[in-house]
Parts: C-alpha cells; structure tokens; sequence
C-alpha cells in the first residue's frame, strides 16, 4: 500500500470510507466500501479534491499506517476493544444518540464512558493534525467527535475547521440534561464553522453557546455568528443532499429497469409494492409501519392478495441491548403478519436482516410504488431521496415522516406523525389511490429539487462559507 501524505483537504469522522473485511479461506484481508449515507455523501468530494480521510477501521485492535487503497488517501485511528465499547457503543451510542433523538429511549449517564470519549476524541484530533498540510481545510462530522474541534484548533491553530452534524440537535431542555453538556458546546465552538441540517438545530446550539459559555464572553451577531471576544463561529442550515444525478442514471439503465421487474415477478406481481429502508434502529419506526399495514389488512381497506411491502433492515448496534429488543419486536410484528395474511405463494411482508448490494437497492427503489420512510426522528434521512432520484419519470409515491430533515424539502410527499397510526395509515392510503396526474406532479416536483439540490451542492456551500468564515 503507497503512503499518505499531508493533504490541504482533510475528511475527519467516526469511521473510514472502508472497511477491513477478515477472508474466510484464510485468504488476505480486504477492504470495501462502507455502507451508510456518510461515505456515500462525502466521497465524491473527498475524490474531486484529492483529499485525506481520518477514521477508524471499524475492526478493534487493528493499528495501521496510513494508506492509499482506491485512489483515496486514508489515515486509520485505531480503537481496542474497550474503547469500542465505553466510547462508541456507551457514551456516542447509548448516550448521545438516545438524547439527540427526543430521548425515544432514555440516554444512560457514565462517567467512565466520558472519560474514553474525550481520550478517543484527543486521539482523532492528533490523527487530523497529522494529516493535514500547513493551512488546510479540515471538516469534522458528526456526534461521535463532538471533542475533536477544540482539541484540534489547540494543536494546530493555523488549519481551518468545519463541523457537520449529521443528527438531529435537540432542544435546550433535554441537551441541558447532558452532565458534560458544557464540554460539549465548548469542543464545537472550536470550529469555524458549525453546520445542522435545519435551522432549528443551529438555533437550539446559539441558544446553548451563550447560555453554557456566558453572556460575558459570548455574543450573538447577524449572520448566525458567535462572537467569542478573539474570534466568531458562523453556525448555519446546511440540509445534506445525495449524488442524484448519478442514482437518475444508474435507476435508468437497462438492467436495473430489468432487474426491477424481475423483483417484482419475484414477490408475485403485485398491484402494490412497497419498500422500506433502515438501518434497524429504534428511531426508524419500522414496527409501526408494519403494524399500519396490518392494520389495513384487517380493516380490508388494502387486500393482501395485491399487496407485497418489502422491508430491508441492515443491522445495526446489535449488541446494545435496545436494538437486540427491537429486532425481537420487528421479527415479532413480521411474523404475525405473515402469519395473518401470507399466501403459499410468499409472504406479504419480505424482511431482509442483512445489507443489501447498491444495484439490487437502486432496482427495488425503482420497482417499488410506494415508499415508506416513517421515522420518529431523524437528521436527514437520504433513503427519502435516493427514492426520488430514481423517478424521473413521475411514478411512485414517497409516505415521509414530519420529523425526519427531509421533510424540510419534500413538502410533496405524503406527510405524517409517525406516532399516529391512523395517519400513516391514511398516507399509505393516499399515496395508494392518488389520482395518477396528481401524482406523477408530486414526484417530479421532488425529483426537480433532488437533481438541483444535490450532494455536491451541500458541499460546495459548506465549504465556501467555511473558507469566509
């Protein structure tokens, strides 16, 4: 593997772009791309402007230099299993995402779990000063490295930092909750520039900088900047987009038009196929959908004779004991329901556990009627849009969730309160028997906003207010 060296442009997050996979013959190790939206926003740009990406390898107890594999230049920080566990699966993972999430599941408070997150946190900060060149641009994303800005203007005061929240920012009354909350806002304010998927995150973290570091010492200016006496933080909305153009093309294409109808023969033509796609996470609401659709089953509004949902669940987190006690729920619901309504011929709810190749995925997104994406809460959620890119042509049907970001953006979706049944219900009604020239109008409409709207674009901006910050 060649070397890699300084670069102007640095990538800094939780993980790398890919993943070290262990061979079964006792064969070399390999690595592949990640799967997740993160890698699949960032990598283009990483690859436009020949840039360097720090991260962990996603395997504990591997220590490695730093590589080029693929074209991009990476920097591994690595993690034993002990930090897996407090830093990652305890404080980022059963503290803060819980509490950025509205608390749908109460955060746990461990101080030992702190302590590894701040040691992990120094340890990605010196990977990044490493790794960047004299005044490079470095952007830091996401909860996990929250520490990593602060600790990085310290040791090197001559790079320029961004940083980017891919989650939600909760309100004041459950962030204030936080018992590190003041270390949190002041790792922050060490960046240029802080962005948020929507206003009301930037809002929330104005909010919290003034009141956590002082009146005294901070000040709110116009143009969303902190003053903090030698220097300001712009904080802005920067809603994350997807590389749409290239999912357009690729939903076009003889063999994913192919492929798309061959699941559809597959799951027994339906007249009505609907898709959802998770992560299996407990914001995702992905048992509440499928008891919607019972729901309807019985109420005979939807006939299971037609009706085909495919839900594909990628594992995740599995051994926090709330996710292991959410696959046991969405197997339960899936199981009663294909217990009540399955055919000889298949199920009316296909659950797939496991990831699913980016071809077979793009061919489900333009087979599929209907899409569902119903989470409690939610940053962005790209799977919105990846659905969107994929009808060009005005077909299908996206039910959203008003509380994930994406719906900022789609307002011509079929909108709904996921913690109410009865509109999930009478969204997926809706998106059903909508009359085809409305419909077709919605989604181009969508379509419109996804091409102009794209993950280049969010990156550009990002970057040029960056560099004016």
């Amino acid at each position: 593997m060649r070397e890699a060296r300084p670069s102007d442009f640095v990538v800094v997050a939780n993980r790398l772009p890919v993943d070290l996979v262990e061979q079964s013959d006792d064969g070399p190790a390999r690595w592949q791309r990640s799967p997740g939206g993160l890698v699949t926003a960032l990598e283009p740009v990483l690859r436009s402007v020949e840039g360097s990406w720090v991260g962990w390898t996603g395997t504990a107890g591997v220590a490695l230099d730093p590589f080029i594999e693929d074209g991009l230049a990476l920097h591994p920080v690595p993690l034993d299993e002990h930090e897996v566990a407090e830093y990652y699966e305890g404080f980022a993972n059963s503290t803060l995402w819980p509490l950025y999430h509205d608390a749908l599941v109460a955060p746990t408070f461990r101080r030992e779990w702190w302590h590894t997150y701040q040691e992990v946190n120094r340890r990605f900060a010196r990977a990044a000063s490493l790794a960047a060149a004299q005044g490079a641009t470095v952007w830091v994303h996401d909860y996990q490295l929250q520490l990593v800005p602060h600790m990085l203007r310290k040791l090197r005061p001559d790079v320029r930092i961004g940083f980017f929240l891919h989650i939600p920012f909760p309100p004041p009354e459950l962030f204030l909750q936080l018992p590190w909350r003041k270390a949190i806002v002041e790792g922050l304010l060490g960046a240029d520039l802080v962005g948020f998927h929507l206003p009301g995150g930037a809002e929330n973290f104005r909010y919290l900088a003034r009141r956590l570091s002082g009146p005294s010492s901070t000040h709110l200016s116009a143009g969303g900047r902190i003053d903090l006496g030698t220097r300001s933080v712009r904080v802005g909305a920067y809603p994350i987009s997807i590389d749409s153009a290239r999912l357009r093309d690729s939903s076009a294409e003889p063999n994913t038009v192919m492929r798309a109808e061959q699941i559809r023969a597959e799951l027994g033509d339906p007249e009505i196929f609907l898709l959802g796609v998770d992560r299996l996470d407990y914001t995702k609401g992905i048992e509440l959908r499928v008891e919607a659709l019972r729901e309807l089953f019985v109420e005979g509004e939807l006939d299971p004779e037609k009706t085909v949902m495919v839900q594909l669940a990628t594992p995740s987190r599995e051994r926090l004991e709330a996710y292991a006690s959410l696959r046991d729920d969405v197997e339960r619901e899936v199981g009663r329901i294909n217990g009540e309504f399955g055919r000889l011929r298949g199920p009316v709810v296909h659950y797939i556990h496991r990831p699913v190749a980016r071809d077979e995925l793009v061919a489900m997104y333009t087979g599929a009627d209907v899409m569902l994406v119903t989470p409690l809460r939610d940053g962005m959620n790209l799977v919105a849009k990846e659905y969107v890119a994929c009808h060009a042509d005005g077909r299908g049907a996206l039910v959203l969730s008003e509380f994930a970001g994406a719906a900022a953006e789609l307002r011509r979706a079929f909108l709904v309160n996921p913690h109410d049944l009865e509109d999930v219900k009478n969204a997926i009604l809706s998106a059903v028997r909508f009359d085809d020239p409305g419909l077709t109008r919605r989604m181009r409409t969508m379509h419109d906003h996804v091409m102009k709207h794209d993950v280049a674009r969010w990156a550009r901006t990002f970057l040029d207010d960056l560099q004016t910050a």
